[in-house]
């Protein structure tokens, strides 16, 4: 009857019993044991992307007569791991929105292993027969991390608290920041070892060299095993049981289990999970409500990446066109990956690691906007830093005192990429979205992050320019980011479901309201 819509429309806006309990609950161990599921997935990620790096050079000494790799050989290793996190992304986000995040959170650990030990197996019969079947399982390997991102996020997003949900979130993405240590620390162990108690090492370094880069790509599989387990373990989240598969007396139940908290569904609760403003992606009501917030978080991961991958990827041959690291020429192949993978640990412990650190600790009291802001700003500054005396004098950071002032920058621009962006355009896409499609536009907006980190390691190869140009670009697609910024929402101390529009501001019990002051206000 028409004078019951308003009734049931009210209905539907209610926050359910099971969802209150968690927006409300305290940090408990779950909390953390889920970071720690979640974040080894992309601890496993950071290893297997960013070790690459650390061995491309090696292949070039190994396998094309000590020189450096070919451009398009190298475009390929680079980026087609990148290109299989896009579509893995795109499908396995729409997936967890049909399937649920749980059912499918172990098939991409699994294709995550049996990439990662394939990779170091790839067949030995010449160096295009390498390289072939290198770049085939580093497809899939990006396939299936691509997978980890929106599922990993969306898992953390409907599983925390709305009052510590940025840092569980940003706990899960910092991962990523230790994963790159690990692979770093990982090419100065294997390398060492291999120099010191190899036989006949200094009679064939190239040959115990071709060992070196194959036990540093599998050893990328191990973390991922021993989470599989416990992420096998994880019951499917609330929001996708209650909201989605309507089942809000199993959801009830889970979080009941998983939380230690009594919750119980009320009779009514499920009737007023109707159906009336559930429209789908492809309509204009999403275009309306969501469009451009879709369209503001998919192109600030795309500027973001677009920077972030050319500085992580590229980070060796930065530093060796300023002689930090030496010349390959005079170095034995172990010796040159010890250098590099030395860089990269020194990188990641200034500036990659604090930036995760004040992230995690300044999410909720910030706000992600505002965090996102300062990161692109100071981001261009600090490359204009670069960049700037670099067109005054190209040698002026050959020196000792230069290398030390270089090592600086580069590290605060690190610092403040992950303060920044790096974090925040993981975490919005992750609360802004309704739930039923949450997960597909996580991975969109992922995908266009990849896209452009695609397009940096193409351009940083084939196009050939100056250091400094090259920052400057990376300060023009900063602006970008920092202008679509402004269109996003604030979504701290906010439940998902008004955050989405799918439920009224949150009140307490005497009726005040609980959502904070919104960026910018008065």
């Amino acid at each position: 009857m028409p004078w019951r819509q308003p009734t049931q429309a009210l209905m539907a806006r209610k926050q359910l019993k099971v969802l209150h309990a968690l927006d409300v609950a305290t940090t408990q161990l779950y909390h953390f044991t889920a970071i720690m599921i979640a974040g080894m997935g992309f601890f496993t990620d950071a290893y297997d992307l960013f070790s690459i790096s650390l061995v491309t050079d090696l292949l070039g000494r190994i396998y094309y007569d000590d020189a450096v790799l070919p451009v398009p050989v190298s475009a390929a290793i680079n980026s087609v791991a990148l290109c299989g996190t896009v579509l893995g992304q795109l499908f396995f986000g729409w997936l967890g929105d049909k399937m649920g995040r749980r059912h499918i959170y172990g098939v991409t650990l699994k294709l995550m292993v049996v990439c990662s030990i394939a990779s170091g197996l790839s067949f030995h019969h010449s160096r295009a027969s390498i390289v072939a079947t290198l770049c085939l399982f580093r497809f899939w390997l990006g396939f299936g991390i691509g997978g980890d991102y929106p599922l990993s996020a969306t898992i953390m997003s409907e599983y925390a608290s709305k009052k510590t949900r940025g840092a569980f979130i940003a706990a899960v993405f910092a991962m990523q920041g230790l994963g790159n240590l690990a692979a770093a620390i990982v090419a100065i162990t294997i390398s060492q070892l291999f120099k010191k108690y190899a036989p006949g090492y200094e009679n064939d370094p190239h040959w115990y060299a071709d060992y070196v880069w194959r036990i540093i790509l599998m050893l990328g599989a191990v973390p991922a095993i021993l989470t599989y387990y416990w992420r096998m373990r994880m019951p499917e989240t609330a929001r996708f049981t209650a909201l989605i598969a309507k089942n809000i007396k199993q959801a009830a139940s889970d979080m009941t289990l998983v939380l230690n908290i009594d919750i119980t569904a009320e009779n009514g609760e499920a009737d007023a999970l109707i159906r009336e403003h559930e429209f789908g992606f492809f309509t204009m009501e999403f275009l309306r409500l969501h469009g451009l917030h879709l369209v503001s978080t998919t192109l600030c991961w795309f500027m973001l990446d677009l920077s972030f991958y050319q500085l992580n990827l590229f980070m060796k041959d930065i530093c060796a066109d300023i002689g930090w690291i030496g010349s390959g020429s005079t170095m034995t192949p172990l010796e040159q990956t010890y250098k590099i993978a030395r860089t990269q640990a020194l990188i990641t412990v200034a500036g990659t690691l604090p930036g995760f650190f004040f992230a995690i600790k300044s999410m909720d009291n910030l706000g992600r906007v505002k965090m996102q802001l300062v990161g692109f700003t100071m981001m261009s500054v600090f490359m204009l830093g670069l960049a700037i005396p670099q067109v005054i004098s190209t040698s002026i950071w050959y020196s000792h005192y230069g290398h030390i002032c270089f090592a600086v920058m580069y590290s605060a621009i690190m610092f403040f990429t992950n303060f920044g962006p790096n974090t925040t355009t993981f975490i919005l896409p992750a609360e802004i979205f309704p739930a039923r499609m949450r997960s597909t536009c996580h991975g969109i907006a992922g995908a266009g992050g990849k896209g452009g980190a695609i397009i940096g390691v193409l351009w940083f190869l084939y196009a050939k320019r100056s250091l400094s140009t090259t920052l400057f670009m990376l300060v023009g697609c900063n602006i970008v980011g920092l202008v679509f910024t402004f269109t996003l929402p604030e979504t701290k101390w906010r439940s998902l479901e008004e955050v989405t529009g799918e439920r009224e501001n949150d009140k307490d019990q005497s009726g005040v309201s609980l959502v904070r002051t919104p960026l910018f206000s008065v």
